[in-house]
């Protein structure tokens, strides 16, 4: 019997991010990316025309995504070792999609450090880019709010099938456009 992890990756994350708007020949930041769960059928879908940066601080996490990458021979992640700085170390609007998925939450942020995020997220996104959100233990109005307040306007919530610490769940994400 499979695992809720494995019937993500085989069954249900390549739809669900091509449902969020992941497309071909993008490049994606998967910043908190833990042990590549979304980063993997991320880089599956922007090909080797595009590129998946893998950002995290748990070194054995971003271990455990270059070995599936490897395994998969995918070829276009890059990882990203972070000590938790709120520098993000991408060129300004290079990136065409920003992934947080359960991670903005006052656990691992404060309100200021958010905003210092969301401003970094600016600084690297594309015109129009795209960032979906996982507020999986935030308040979402209170997040929508601190979205819009820095230049990112609300596209859509979807309703879907998510993989959360091991699980599969129904939630929802939303998404973002960079103003």
């Amino acid at each position: 019997m499979k695992s809720d992890s494995e019937r993500w990756l085989k069954e249900n994350a390549e739809n669900v991010l091509k449902e969020v708007g992941i497309r071909k020949s993008q490049i994606v930041l998967d910043f908190g990316c833990g042990s590549g769960y979304y980063t993997i059928p991320a880089a599956k879908i922007v090909c080797n025309k595009g590129k998946v940066y893998a950002l995290d601080k748990d070194r054995s996490s971003l271990h455990e995504v270059i070995q599936r990458a490897k395994s998969q021979k995918l070829n276009n992640i890059q990882i990203i070792k972070t000590s938790g700085e709120l520098k993000i170390p991408l060129e300004d609007e290079s990136v065409d999609v920003i992934l947080l998925y359960d991670v903005l939450h006052s656990y691992y942020f404060s309100v200021t450090d958010r905003k210092g995020l969301l401003t970094e997220f600016y600084r690297i996104s594309k015109p129009n880019a795209l960032i979906s959100v996982y507020p999986k233990h935030m308040d979402s109005e209170d997040f929508r709010d601190e979205m819009e307040e820095a230049n990112f306007h609300f596209e859509r919530k979807l309703f879907e099938t998510l993989l959360h610490y091991h699980s599969l769940e129904q939630d929802y994400l939303l998404n973002f456009r960079r103003k």
